[in-house]
């Protein structure tokens, strides 16, 4: 019998996922436009996990290209675009230099167009797995068409990578100041 309701907690599990997600997008980007204290040590030990986590996606990317054509394409062009706009996202933040410290505020419309990109690859996932499971594709079939997960995960690792990396160096430079 309770063998009978492991299919119905996993399909509740899934429905509070549903249900919960746009909370957690509406919340990312809530708390990802407030302004913050910069400290060196978070941010490089930040900048050295995500280059961990670059190893790691392009190691992953390398082994998925044998099913996903150009996954590897994806990925790599993904994390360029992401350290493109991380450099940006420095340029437009907001720095305070106050005697408690750096703080800064990221651009609220930057933060908007990342929250944006995730929601948008969620929801174009969601709608190919429909479609896919519509067409009885089987899993193997929608796995083909995942590419572009890859180049938007690159795309925030890149992100967050080059904006981590610059609040050391920024965080660095004024202690170096001080």
């Amino acid at each position: 019998m309770p063998l009978l309701l492991i299919p119905l907690l996993m399909a509740g599990v899934l429905a509070l996922w549903a249900l919960l997600l746009p909370l957690a997008l509406i919340q990312r980007y809530r708390r990802g436009k407030l302004r913050r204290r910069a400290r060196g040590w978070a941010s490089a030990i930040n900048s050295a996990l995500l280059l961990v986590s670059v190893l790691i996606l392009l190691v992953s990317a390398w082994v998925l290209d044998h099913w996903i054509a150009l996954a590897l394409t994806y990925a790599a062009v993904g994390l360029a675009l992401g350290v493109v706009v991380g450099i940006v996202g420095l340029w437009l933040t907001h720095f305070e230099v106050t005697p408690a410290g750096l703080f800064y505020t990221p651009n609220r419309w930057l933060v908007l167009a990342v929250t944006l990109i995730v929601a948008l690859r969620i929801a174009y996932g969601l709608v190919r797995a429909w479609q896919w499971w519509q067409l009885d594709g089987g899993a193997a079939h929608w796995l083909v068409a995942q590419g572009s997960l890859l180049a938007v995960g690159g795309l925030l690792i890149g992100y967050y990578l080059a904006y981590t990396f610059g609040l050391w160096r920024r965080s660095r430079a004024l202690g170096a100041r001080a």
